[in-house]
């Protein structure tokens, strides 16, 4: 069985591109990198990487090795990280990255009860809506919402979140309830004029994507407009859930064609690839991820 550090040896000269640059990297003598790839291409029983004078670089068969062994070896050097830290008391700085109107509501409060556990943990809470580069902003961890376009982050699934319709009981009690979404078009119905589809609220019906266009007489640039003008009875709302949960709990508005959602919206923690996460990132992440499944989402 190859040992792990003639594995590390083997990945450091493909990476680096020679003996010397992956010695230096891995703060080793030259003379052992040298035995590490010898006994690695040993034990394998093929040649593995293509030396000269002045480069080294992988054969066909060691560029297929390497694809193989990169995950499980940044596996284990994880595995390792986190034994390591079970037991420390985390501490030190943590940049938290996370969208603007989602952050107040649902991850300060978490980041709270998280330092009040943890005295030696100081956080940084960055908030942008946009799909910030983690490794250049040095964020350690980012919430995002909506799907993950493929990239070179590991990500965590935190929960889902719903997107509802929605209105005062004054309102039903004038207009009463629309059962099915193509009801909308005789309802007001409060459209944000600053979407890139003003109007076009998204459903499922029978299983398929059905849009379905709205109006009313009240529009407003802003949610918050938006949801105190539902309150008032002006019309109906489209929003995600967890913006109008507190009005909801209270009862100033109630949901409608809840058979007709969409699939939930994914929430994830991700963090780059390239860096073990510290045992700060790493609670933190199972920490949100508890309390945001205790809150329904």
């Amino acid at each position: 069985m190859e040992r792990i550090d003639d594995l590390e040896a083997f990945l450091a000269v493909v990476e680096q591109g020679s003996l010397t640059a992956a010695a230096r990297q891995l703060r080793r003598t030259l003379q052992s990198v040298s035995r590490s790839l010898a006994a690695l291409e040993q034990g394998v029983g093929v040649e593995l990487v293509r030396r000269t004078t002045r480069r080294s670089s992988p054969t066909e068969a060691g560029l297929a090795f390497y694809r193989r062994v990169k995950p499980a070896v940044a596996e284990i050097r994880e595995a390792r990280l986190e034994a390591a830290d079970r037991g420390a008391e985390p501490s030190g700085l943590l940049r938290v990255g996370a969208p603007v109107l989602f952050a107040p509501a649902y991850v300060v409060p978490v980041i709270a009860e998280f330092m009040k556990r943890h005295p030696r943990v100081e956080v940084e809470l960055v908030l942008s809506d946009r799909f910030a580069d983690l490794t250049g902003d040095g964020i350690d961890l980012a919430v995002r919402i909506g799907e993950l376009p493929d990239s070179e982050l590991k990500a965590r699934r935190l929960g889902a979140l719903r997107r509802v319709v929605f209105g005062a009981p004054a309102y039903f009690a004038s207009h009463g309830r629309p059962e099915h979404p193509d009801d909308l078009r005789r309802h007001q119905c409060i459209v944000r004029t600053v979407d890139r589809e003003p109007g076009r609220w998204q459903f499922q019906v029978e299983g398929r994507p059905r849009t379905v266009q709205v109006a009313g007489a009240f529009r407003a640039d802003t949610m918050p407009a938006i949801y105190a003008a539902v309150a008032h009875g002006l019309g109906l709302g489209f929003s995600p859930l967890w913006q109008i949960r507190d009005l909801a709990d209270q009862g100033r508005v109630e949901l409608v064609l809840t058979a007709f959602e969409t699939p939930p919206v994914p929430i994830h923690a991700v963090w780059p690839a390239t860096r073990l996460p510290l045992a700060k990132t790493r609670m933190f992440t199972e920490f949100l991820a508890a309390r945001l499944r205790r809150q329904g989402l």
